[in-house]
């Protein structure tokens, strides 16, 4: 009877302990990246008594072992363009304002007043920001700092071609044997101008004769209305019997606007009049003559619209002319024993001295999950696994305290023989 009020006491400190983890876990249900615990009893160490006929005496049961468990959470979707989810193994990597290297699950991120990707509570998001020559994601990570109300300096025309087709039964001095294509190209101020292509047929078979001409009022000392050409001398396009362009034509044909009235660099410019594969991009077929596509590598000056997460853990900056350009990438850290993390709050965790180093890279490298862009990873708590044990927790502390009650009664008849 000695030590039957301790075994009591003991059970139900660590029923009382399990309980407040089941409460913990319920009460995180709603917590993005959060993972639960489970609850391990251990029994404490045994008294023999007597000799080789006696009998182990228990002691009671130990605090019980609080174990993360880390488990895949739903993944949900999110309308927000800055959230995303690990699929699988891995944590994003962030660093706290002392910064201390954490680790967590939740990608709930926002972007700060300075252009910083933070987490909710004000954790910087570690990766990899584009430089000049891309991304290079075997170098250690970093803060990620974002292009915010920045404006894309225009970059100035160097290459146009256009895929297009020449009208083989046009004739010669009439409105058939004449076509016209408009181009638009950008200069080093992020200006456009109209230049427009030529084409005229000539009285020797398969063979049409060009000019590419810019509007005189875009230049210094030009005449509005008028067109001046901007090449050294009008080209020749040879075809085949086939229409196809035949490869004696000269190609790329170079171009050079100058005195441009706006005050912009000279403009030198590559027409390019067959693809990669070698194939001419202008035709001479029996069909009325028509431009399928044109191109050219110019862009203007642009404002930032948006910045998003995508799949892969890229960030992309879309701006006003259209294009989208990936300024960053988040670093995912694989750990091998996951469980061996404190939580440290905040939806964080920090290394202990039991915990593997992690490995820090590029997501679907090492053993590393994949990024979901527009997405959420929820809590791993399972409702129906919480009450369950919430029952099992109370019915032991019940007992527990039966067991007090009990020996309380005995002791209380002990003592009444006395009297």
């Amino acid at each position: 009877m000695s030590s039957t009020f301790s075994v009591a006491l003991s059970a139900l400190k660590a029923q009382s302990e399990a309980i407040d983890i089941t409460g913990n876990n319920l009460a995180n249900m709603n917590t993005d990246g959060f993972k639960g615990s489970t609850v391990q009893f251990k029994d404490l160490f045994s008294e023999y008594l007597g000799d080789d006929t006696g009998f182990q005496l228990g002691l009671g049961v130990g605090a019980p072992i609080n174990t993360q468990v880390f488990t895949q959470g739903g993944i949900q979707s999110s309308t927000s363009p800055m959230s995303a989810a690990i699929e699988g193994n891995g944590f994003f990597v962030v660093a706290s304002p002392s910064n201390q290297q954490l680790y967590t699950r939740d990608g709930n991120f926002q972007i700060s007043s300075s252009g910083a990707l933070q987490t909710q509570t004000g954790e910087n998001v570690q990766g990899w920001v584009a430089t000049a020559t891309g991304i290079n994601t075997n170098a250690a990570p970093g803060d990620i700092t974002l292009p915010t109300g920045t404006v894309l300096p225009p970059v100035a025309t160097k290459n146009m071609s256009m895929n297009a087709n020449l009208d083989a039964t046009g004739t010669v001095g009439s409105s058939t044997g004449t076509f016209s294509v408009p181009i638009q190209v950008v200069d080093s101020l992020g200006a456009t101008h109209i230049l427009t292509a030529t084409f005229t047929k000539s009285a020797t078979p398969n063979t049409w004769t060009y000019d590419v001409t810019v509007p005189g009022g875009d230049l210094i000392g030009g005449t509005a209305g008028t067109q001046v050409s901007v090449l050294s001398t009008p080209g020749t396009l040879t075809f085949n019997n086939d229409g196809t362009m035949s490869p004696t034509n000269t190609s790329p044909v170079p171009m050079s606007i100058t005195n441009l009235a706006d005050g912009a660099a000279n403009l030198n410019i590559n027409w390019n009049l067959f693809n990669p594969d070698g194939s001419g991009m202008i035709t001479q077929y029996d069909e009325t003559s028509n431009l399928a596509s044109s191109s050219q590598d110019g862009e203007q000056a642009a404002q930032l619209n948006q910045v998003a997460l995508q799949n892969g853990g890229q960030v992309v900056a879309s701006y006003s002319n259209g294009e989208q350009k990936v300024v960053a990438q988040l670093a995912l850290a694989a750990i091998q024993n996951p469980d061996s993390l404190q939580n440290v709050g905040n939806n964080n965790f920090a290394t202990t001295t039991n915990t593997a180093t992690p490995a820090i890279g590029a997501p679907q490298t090492g053993g590393r999950g994949q990024i979901l862009g527009n997405s959420i990873e929820g809590s791993n708590v399972d409702m129906a696994t919480e009450f369950t044990n919430l029952i099992v927790y109370q019915s032991a502390y019940q007992a527990s305290s039966r067991v007090i009650t009990t020996a309380d009664q005995i002791t209380q008849d002990l003592l009444n023989l006395i009297h």
